[in-house]
């Protein structure tokens, strides 16, 4: 077998590909957490809890592959799982600040609602036991983007499997989820429109005296919360797989709302929280079956149950020392 010295040890080619295909796993499985993850930061930011997340995600995705089923267009179903989220965030906006409602019980009904209802329209719509017709043509589908010379990279595995894999070979929606990192980062902090979303989430009475709508500043982050969550939604069922199924975000909403709070409300941080929920659940996926020395082969209830096991490890030693904003899910009533 080949090998290449590095520092004191060896490193075998096959486990240098095996690392390198972790770590861009890892990456495919973070995109939708940290679209979801921001969805969340944007709505809680403004002081509106986002527990709605998982049937956000969950309606887009079923939206956005039963329309590119439909229509054989990818795009039109991106469109689909946007509006679609963005709808369901409109109706929880409407319930919470609006009406001024139980934010908490309003999400959770939302995610029962969606859970039973995509399931439902998907037996009436198309007769296949809740899910859509799987995306057979390329066109449904959004596909890796290969880079330039990266067929040839791959043939020289150290280092050129970095370039093939790692930065090369994902979708649009990858890409785009990296984008959204630092441009959210620049929103929140480098704009005004940042500035008044930080302000209505610490004291939306002092906004609303300085003559700003605290209502029209939450359903801006609602409708961006939603919007990123049917992207997220639109990656599940159009990307990472190939059409919905019956719960297929598996609790990746809640997840990113983990990683939102163990990342403290801001962008880079929440970014490496997801990262690492992602790397578990990467590695659980690969150590299905593997037997390990002294322990063995590990149960597999146990491996799925990792990354759950690492969030709420994460979260007893860390969401003490995370400071919610002030006013999050706390209705605020116009000062007569």
């Amino acid at each position: 077998m080949v090998r290449e010295k590095t520092g004191g040890g060896r490193l075998t080619v096959e486990t240098y590909t095996i690392i390198v295909l972790l770590l861009a796993a890892t990456i495919r499985v973070a995109t939708p957490l940290v679209l979801a993850a921001l969805a969340g930061m944007f709505s809680e930011r403004s002081g509106v809890v986002a527990l709605g997340l998982e049937g956000m995600i969950l309606g887009a995705a079923f939206a956005s592959a039963a329309v590119a089923a439909v229509t054989g267009s990818a795009w039109l179903g991106l469109g689909a799982g946007i509006a679609t989220a963005v709808a369901l965030a409109l109706l929880l906006g409407f319930a919470t600040v609006t009406h001024r409602g139980n934010q908490v019980v309003a999400a959770m009904a939302v995610n029962i609602m969606v859970a039973g209802l995509g399931p439902t329209l998907g037996m009436a719509w198309f007769n296949l036991g809740g899910q859509t017709p799987q995306l057979d043509q390329p066109a449904q589908r959004f596909l890796g983007l290969m880079g330039p010379w990266a067929a040839t990279a791959r043939e020289h595995p150290l280092p050129g499997l970095l370039y093939a894999e790692l930065l090369s070979g994902h979708n649009l929606i990858v890409y785009l989820a990296a984008v959204l990192v630092p441009l959210s980062a620049w929103v929140l902090y480098r704009t005004r429109f940042g500035l008044r979303l930080r302000a209505v989430g610490e004291n939306p009475l002092a906004v609303d005296t300085a003559g700003i709508s605290v209502n029209a500043l939450r359903y801006q982050a609602v409708v961006i919360c939603g919007a990123l969550c049917g992207v997220a939604g639109t990656y599940l069922s159009t990307a990472a797989s190939a059409g919905f199924t019956r719960d297929m975000t598996a609790g990746k909403g809640y997840l990113a709302l983990a990683a939102l709070i163990f990342g403290k409300w801001k962008p880079f941080p929440t970014l490496g929280a997801c990262l690492l929920f992602a790397f578990t659940d990467a590695l659980a996926s690969r150590l299905q079956g593997v037997a390990l020395p002294i322990v063995g082969v590990i149960p597999v209830q146990f491996i799925l149950a990792l990354p759950y096991v690492l969030t709420v490890l994460l979260l007893a030693g860390f969401v003490g020392k995370a400071t919610a904003p002030a006013a999050i899910g706390v209705p605020y009533s116009k000062e007569n």
